[in-house]
């Protein structure tokens, strides 16, 4: 590509690119992809967005194609990857000038430095970091910005290389500039201080923009404390400079995002260098804690300050490189040493002053709270919960570091608690110490003197203690509350779920001695679900909807009726809110479960649910996919039969196979299900592109893969033997190849074995005609290699642990007897052992009639007799006891299967020939064969 006269057609393919007229734009995207692997194209796209005369639309499209560039064509290795020479002149082009005006713009530029810094620096690009470094020395102030800032982007991109020859390459580097980017950070945030408190914001605030960028600079290259120590002065000076300006100041939130900044440069450096860290230990627990809990913070600390303060007091009491080892004298020296400041810090006095702040200060609810809970309580009901909101959001951090403090320091904290506990009654700190406190409340009494009457005063000014009361009987319902209180607790959730106050009624509860209350709550539920708006809330409702259903399984089948209606719209209007979906794919896992065959009469709405979460073609199945294979596995283990829909639903399955995920056992559950519910069926439409993503799957998956892929074909052969053989033929060979070689993995092997011995048992015809193929390939007689099959059969034995297998093994050994092939006589020793092994697995003695009997027996199927707390079986359990009745395992009695073998080889040799044959056995297996045949 010309660049002269590409310039022109390139910048009009741009033009066109940002119109918002789809039959302009959809031509122009598809010229300027076409465009990405022609040489000369990223040169035309650097000049195009380096002027600065040209539409700003035009310019950052241009910088976005150059920087998917890089990812798709800078490496050498890649397709149509850039010419070196074309990659030389656009690193030279990319710093010839920092004086970009659109802030935007810039910050894209500079990330697109940093990508081919990444690749390139410092080896074939070793001027970058000197111009840079030129650049940021300069004196004109737009040109010192775009340095700064792509300097910025540059170290934090090299920093975060990962293989050690990288790591190695970029402390050279740091080590070279650490002075430099230290100095740097150090001048501007003095020149910032002088200007703040010259009363010159507008100059300020350009000086504390290169403070942030400096310090980020230096925060991906600092290499010692003496930098730390630097950040905890300029930290206090900050601090002091909010408490000055004021909330009004220009400069405010930039200055409150610096020190923020700090405050992260202090955590990261903790969390990744902790025994380095210890020198600081003392003097970070002191800034925390003089900030936060006593009155040097009060005007000056910030929400997210706070947070950060609080944060680097947990990190350090819950580091576990700094506690001694359960033997002391193991301790590494560090250890003891950290463990030692932190004694010497958290004194009795330290601890019941945080302690006391905790409770009556940052557990209080706010103003702002409480007006949020009197006009939005689902709302406010939702920002109270949050998985990773403890290090972001305050209450949530308090409670975290609350829980952490009070268990490192119980013994100190406890009768502090206590204490408040008789003046106060602070319940959110009793319920987060539960299980501190199990030996010290003696919570029954509690529950039945104070707690239980709170609960009933219904005044809407009292909905605070109520909402407390009720999480704190949460908490402890696990960890101490007598069985007999229970019924007393659920009449009054009955009438906490009609209380109006959405958020006293998202209560957690247990569901023992709970089925005389089913009925009513659970309707109460489902009309909390219907009447809720927040997604989040509707997942929470939906929760403990599914905690129900899980705990009483079946009888919820009475009172579904109107949840069944309703999850179909809940879905459709859930369209856009994925994670509600994955909710609503939880309840129907148990709703299917609770439901078992009457399961069936969801299926109008359950199937295309199931297609959609596993279809890896759609964008949800990113959220979706984990809960549908569950879904999916539980509607086919409750189905009652096998219908066209559900068949048709396993065309998913193949994408599934070829991703190789995490969620492969899934896939191979669900499969197994679709063969125990209609191996027919299934087999005939889908066995064979089965077999070929089993075969794609067998040529690159692990030991435990590869067995849990011939568990699928042998419970295949198991459930349909003549069928199963058929449609997975092409993978015996290599199952055959594996017996003969003698695979050393002992967990394959006897997967294997059971493979052919189902194979043998149960379909010796197609044996025959493999063990010829085999024979013809390997170039060998078939009796030849049918010993080698029978003596490495029997010096595999061992491999076999399962005893329906090894049972199995002796099925399928002695059912080539009779026979007059000198191999298989030659071989007689061997099967007679592996029979007299096996007996031994399965003969026991029944204590009716003293003899010994085949205990693997099954001679018809009975319900089984359930507990109130076991799970009725599904139909699939019942599939596969039906199944059982058939197999040979559980239908035939080795005893009397090895008695007729031998009696038939006896009639087909000759009392004279058959005596020589045993002959062949060690004395000691005749004796114990004899035996176990001796009754018969």
């Amino acid at each position: 590509m010309d660049i002269d006269s590409a310039s022109s057609v390139v910048l009009q393919a741009l033009t066109q690119a940002t119109s918002q007229d789809t039959a302009v734009l959809k031509p122009a995207e598809e010229q300027l992809r076409q465009w990405e692997t022609q040489p000369g194209f990223y040169s035309v796209l650097l000049n195009i967005f380096n002027n600065h005369m040209l539409d700003v639309n035009v310019r950052w499209l241009a910088v976005l194609y150059f920087k998917n560039g890089i990812d798709r064509y800078w490496r050498r290795v890649a397709p149509h990857a850039l010419s070196e020479e074309e990659k030389t002149s656009l690193r030279a082009g990319l710093i010839t000038n920092f004086n970009e005006p659109v802030n935007q713009i810039a910050t894209q530029i500079a990330v697109l430095i940093a990508k081919v810094a990444r690749l390139d620096c410092p080896r074939q690009w070793p001027e970058l970091i000197p111009v840079l470094l030129e650049s940021v020395k300069g004196q004109d102030g737009l040109q010192q910005h775009r340095a700064l800032l792509t300097f910025y982007h540059v170290t934090k991109t090299l920093a975060s290389k990962r293989l050690a020859q990288d790591k190695r390459l970029f402390q050279d580097l740091a080590s070279g500039i650490y002075s430099f980017a230290c100095s740097l950070w150090s001048h501007h945030t003095d020149c910032f201080l002088q200007q703040i408190y010259a009363r010159d914001e507008p100059t300020a605030l350009s000086s504390l923009e290169r403070t942030l960028l400096s310090l980020k600079g230096s925060h991906n290259i600092y290499r010692s404390d003496g930098f730390l120590n630097a950040v905890f002065e300029r930290l206090k000076e900050f601090l002091e400079c909010c408490r000055q300006v004021g909330p009004e100041s220009t400069c405010r939130e930039k200055l409150e995002k610096t020190i923020i900044l700090y405050t992260k440069v202090l955590l990261d450096f903790l969390e990744y260098h902790p025994c380095a860290f210890i020198p600081l230990i003392q003097r970070s627990l002191e800034f925390a804690v003089s900030y936060v809990f006593t009155p040097a913070g009060e005007g000056v600390a910030f929400e997210r300050f706070i947070v950060q303060c609080m944060n680097l007091i947990k990190m350090i009491v819950k580091n576990e490189a700094y506690k001694p080892a359960k033997n002391v004298e193991d301790s590494k020296p560090e250890s003891l040493e950290a463990h030692k400041i932190k004694t010497a810090f958290f004194t009795h006095p330290t601890l019941t002053e945080i302690g006391r702040r905790l409770v009556s200060h940052y557990f209080l609810l706010t103003e702002e709270e409480l007006t949020m809970w009197e006009e939005d309580p689902e709302s406010f009901a939702v920002e109270e919960t949050g998985g990773d909101s403890w290090k972001y959001s305050l209450r949530p951090c308090t409670e975290v570091l609350f829980l952490d403090i009070f268990h490192n320091y119980s013994q100190t904290l406890t009768p502090v608690l206590l204490e408040m506990v008789e003046n106060l009654q602070v319940y959110n700190a009793v319920g987060l110490a539960a299980y501190e406190l199990f030996d010290s409340v003696d919570f029954d009494q509690w529950f039945k003197n104070q707690l239980l009457g709170e609960l009933q005063v219904s005044h809407h000014r009292y909905k605070l203690i109520r909402r407390r009361v009720i999480w704190l009987i949460g908490q402890w319902i696990s960890v101490k509350f007598k069985s007999v209180l229970r019924p007393l607790l659920y009449e009054v959730i009955l009438s906490l779920m009609q209380d109006p106050d959405l958020v006293v009624r998202k209560i957690p509860f247990r569901t023992e001695q709970f089925l005389p209350y089913l009925e009513s709550i659970f309707g109460l539920l489902f009309h909390l679900l219907q009447q809720v708006t927040e997604c989040d809330t509707k997942m929470q409702v939906l929760h403990v909807i599914s905690c129900v259903i899980e705990r009483v399984n079946i009888q919820i089948r009475p009172y579904v009726g109107c949840l069944v209606q309703y999850l179909p719209l809940l879905w459709k209007q859930s369209e856009e809110h994925n994670m509600l979906r994955c909710a609503i794919l939880t309840t129907l896992i148990h709703l299917v479960q609770g439901l078992g065959a009457e399961s069936k009469n969801l299926y109008p709405f359950l199937l295309p649910v199931i297609q959609l979460s596993t279809d890896v073609s759609q964008p949800p199945h990113v959220y979706l996919l984990e809960d549908g294979l569950e879904l999916w596995l539980v509607t086919l283990e409750n189905s009652p039969a096998v219908t066209p829909e559900l068949l048709r639903i396993f065309q998913n399955m193949s994408a599934l196979l070829e991703l190789s995920s995490e969620n492969l056992r899934t896939c191979f559950q669900i499969v197994n299900a679709y063969i125990y519910l209609s191996a027919s069926e299934f087999l005939q439409n889908y066995g064979e592109s089965l077999c070929q993503s089993f075969s794609d799957l067998l040529k690159d998956i692990t030991n435990e893969g590869q067995v849990q892929v011939l568990k699928v074909v042998e419970i295949a052969l198991k459930v349909s033997p003549i069928l199963g053989s058929h449609m997975f033929q092409p993978l015996l060979p290599a199952v055959f190849r594996g017996i003969v070689d003698g695979e050393r993995y002992p967990v394959v092997m006897s997967t294997y074995l059971g493979i052919m011995g189902r194979i043998l048992l149960q379909n010796s015809s197609f044996f025959s005609s493999l063990l010829s193929k085999m024979a013809s390939e390997c170039r060998q007689e078939m009796d030849q290699l049918l010993g080698s099959v029978i003596e490495m059969w029997v010096d595999r034995m061992d491999n076999i642990t399962q005893p329906e297998r090894r049972k199995l093994s002796a099925l399928a050994l002695v059912s080539l007897l009779p026979s007059d092939n000198s191999v298989i006589q030659d071989k007689f020793c061997g099967i007679i052992s592996i029979c007299i092994e096996a007996l031994h697995d399965v003969m026991s003695e029944d204590p009716e009639t003293g003899t010994s009997k085949d205990c693997m027996l099954m001679s018809h199927f009975e319900e089984p007799k359930l507990s109130d707390d076991e799970e009725p079986p599904t139909e699939q359990d019942k599939r596969k006891k039906l199944l059982a009745l058939e197999d040979p395992v559980h239908s035939v009695s080795l005893q009397h299967f090895v008695y007729e073998k031998l009696k038939a080889q006896q009639g087909l040799m000759g009392d004279q020939g058959f005596g020589v044959l045993m002959e062949t056995v060690d004395t000691v297996l005749v004796r114990q064969l004899q035996e176990f045949l001796q009754n018969l």
